[in-house]
């Protein structure tokens, strides 16, 4: 039996294409929201879901950690994807009959360098493959689409130019969530990434206490994010660590963390992607 993956977007979305990437085979559940993802694994409609978090051009994926606390699933990995837009346009259209592009804000602004090159008027929609799946239906070759070579497959339009992103460093990190944690067994030959949500109490350079662990005890903190109640109070911090939780050295800081923080929430162990190493 195939596993089933959930995500946010369109079918050929950019999420759509990494889940068929780490989960060959895998049949794929397009959801119009992250709350619908996170509730396709809740209620069993799915095995898990992949839910992008950061992109090195766009920053922070919003939404995502406000959802995680509260939706009790587990990250069981993580996946980054380098992000290669095309430009899709109608079977036997040509580039220089293009007008008009469609695609998603962030996309838009990544591919100035095409955009200005034909002159092309910009409509921005909510998700790349869904301006795809527009373009389709419009059946007009003035108007393209920037989004994935996925999406022109699904979608049976032409690829009219690849690679057409002004920067080659464009990648997205992905979460793989789960109902059940799985937390593999420590290997000397691999790296971890141990991932937590947690509150420091009302107390002067609580923060800076709960935190002081870490640098002592050597785990290196790879993210630490912080996000606001109603009344622009830091309500939660969101942290990624080097380490797995039989290790010595996490075990004394999560401990530390312990007499400053309250409400510390495990979110997952898992091994860290390759990408990391090539990053260096």
């Amino acid at each position: 039996m195939s596993q089933t993956i959930a995500f946010q977007g369109f079918a050929g979305a950019y999420s759509d294409m990494a889940c068929r990437k780490v989960f060959a085979g895998a049949q794929t559940l397009p959801c119009d929201t992250f709350d619908k993802a996170f509730l396709a694994v809740q209620e069993g409609l799915t095995d898990m879901a992949m839910i992008p978090v950061d992109n090195t051009l766009a920053g922070r994926v919003a939404d995502v950690h406000r959802l995680l606390p509260q939706s009790n699933l587990h990250i069981v990995g993580e996946h980054f994807e380098p992000i290669g837009h095309a430009l899709l346009g109608l079977p036997g259209a040509k580039i220089q009959d293009i007008k008009t592009v469609h695609s998603h804000i962030h996309a838009l602004p990544q591919c100035q360098k095409v955009i200005q090159q034909y002159n092309l008027k910009q409509e921005v929609h909510a998700d790349t493959a869904g301006a795809a799946q527009k373009i389709a239906e419009m059946n007009d070759p003035a108007h393209a689409a920037i989004a994935s070579s996925l999406a022109a497959e699904i979608y049976n339009l032409d690829i009219l130019q690849e690679d057409v992103q002004d920067a080659d460093h464009n990648t997205t990190r992905f979460l793989i969530l789960a109902r059940e944690a799985h937390i593999p067994p420590p290997a000397s030959d691999k790296t971890y990434i141990t991932s937590f949500i947690f509150e420091v109490r009302n107390i002067p350079a609580a923060l800076y206490k709960a935190l002081g662990g870490f640098a002592t005890n050597g785990v290196n903190m790879m993210k630490l994010e912080s996000y606001v109640d109603e009344n622009f109070q830091a309500a939660q911090f969101y942290a990624d660590v080097i380490g797995h939780p039989e290790d010595k050295p996490l075990q004394l800081a999560m401990e530390e963390l312990g007499f400053f923080a309250k409400e510390v929430i495990l979110l997952g162990t898992y091994e860290a992607h390759p990408f990391r190493q090539r990053a260096k």
